[in-house]
């Protein structure tokens, strides 16, 4: 029994005498952080419950080490974002309350000792160094209390219904678009779980089907980087460049209903680019759903939305019941692109078939030939259908 917490005495302090240092790099938006990191940086977030999307993108960027003042786990249900981070190769200290925005500047160099963030020798913080085996036990206990997330759910799940439920049901008023969606196929691109991966594998199914292509946010960016260009760009316009922006797509910022407020209006005019705003309630992927819905789309193929339960719960957002129920709106009609891939790899043209057949008569011939009893048969069979036919 006391190997066990040997073992781990003995990985803390592996973990606590490894030591790095970089230019520290600051912003509680990980989404925006993670464009200007480097392997020679240290990231500093505020980031609670870190979601798998953000973590794929710190491994992505190519960072070392990552510091949150918030928890990156909080237990309130099964995220994986912090383990996904550790399994990148990334060294994740929690820091929660740490003054680290507040004495630290954009480009300063620190150094990560162990969970201690100094600078200049001196010790700023300390936090603690997460473990990848703490990591899994953790996500075992979350899986066990996942009911307690599903209960509070549908909590809020009603009370949105009760709240702003109607407006779902009449529908949302969309303006006339250029973009034609009727009877067309639309690709709806955000910046969540695997999106980069979901891309390339409906490669095929945009070359096939050439779908509309509608960017959320960030997601206008992915299919650019791609190699495409979005027709239309849906969202509040908070994390998509000013280059995308300006790339020709019609823009559909998203309004508060409340108050019609649109927070990326101001952004659009200052790029002198013209925009439509519509006031709906949730964010802006439902937005985007409901667009390709009320415009007559024949099918929606979804990449980077939440489509799973954890997925939802995940973004710890009153508007994601809304999410919830705007696809119970869109109905049949809404596909994940990870099953679109295996429908379009699942088609084969007809050279493959007829190839394939050829190779199987090609079995038969040489079994026939190589066993004077079948060979036997074959002939027998053949006089016997001769003589049917009259012929011999």
């Amino acid at each position: 029994m006391a190997t066990r917490p040997r073992a781990q005495r003995t990985r803390r302090r592996a973990r606590d005498a490894v030591e790095l240092t970089g230019r520290a790099r600051l912003d509680r938006r990980t989404k925006h952080l993670v464009r200007r990191l480097s392997a020679d940086d240290v990231a500093i977030i505020d980031h609670a419950d870190l979601d798998r999307v953000s973590a794929e993108e710190l491994v992505e960027s190519g960072v070392r080490v990552v510091v949150n003042v918030s928890p990156s786990s909080s237990g309130r249900y099964p995220n994986r974002g912090p383990l996904t981070l550790l399994r990148g190769g990334v060294r994740l200290v929690d820091a929660p309350g740490a003054p680290l925005f507040e004495q630290l500047s954009e480009g300063e160099w620190v150094t990560v000792r162990g969970g201690s963030i100094l600078r200049n020798g001196e010790r700023m913080a300390t936090g603690r160094v997460l473990d990848e085996l703490e990591l899994v036990h953790a996500l075992d206990e979350q899986q066990a209390r996942l009911a307690e997330a599903i209960s509070s759910f549908a909590d809020n799940t009603m009370r949105y219904l009760r709240d702003e439920g109607r407006l779902l049901a009449e529908g949302i008023e969309f303006p006339v678009l250029a973009t034609r969606f009727r009877d067309r196929h639309v690709l709806v691109v955000a910046r969540g779980p695997g999106h980069k991966h979901d891309l390339r594998i409906v490669r095929g199914y945009i070359r096939n089907f050439k779908p509309v292509l509608v960017g959320v946010d960030g997601g206008a960016d992915a299919l650019r980087e791609a190699g495409y260009r979005p027709d239309v760009i849906v969202g509040d316009m908070d994390s998509v460049t000013d280059e995308t922006l300006a790339c020709g797509a019609e823009l559909v910022i998203h309004a508060y209903p409340s108050t019609g407020d649109a927070p990326g209006a101001a952004r659009a005019e200052l790029l002198g680019l013209p925009y439509h705003a519509v006031p709906a309630p949730g964010i802006s992927e439902d937005v985007a759903l409901l667009l390709a819905y009320e415009k007559g789309a024949e099918l929606i193929v979804a990449v980077g939305t939440h489509f799973n339960l954890v997925e939802f719960l995940e973004r710890s957002r009153e508007g994601m019941s809304s999410t919830f129920m705007a696809r119970l709106r869109v109905g049949e009609i809404l596909v994940d692109a990870k099953g679109v891939s295996r429908l379009v790899s699942g088609r084969v043209g007809v050279w493959p078939l007829v190839a394939f057949a050829g190779a199987g008569l090609a079995a038969i011939v040489v079994a026939i030939l190589a066993s004077p009893d079948l060979r036997s048969f074959i002939q027998l069979l053949g006089q016997r259908l001769l003589t049917i036919l009259g012929v011999g």
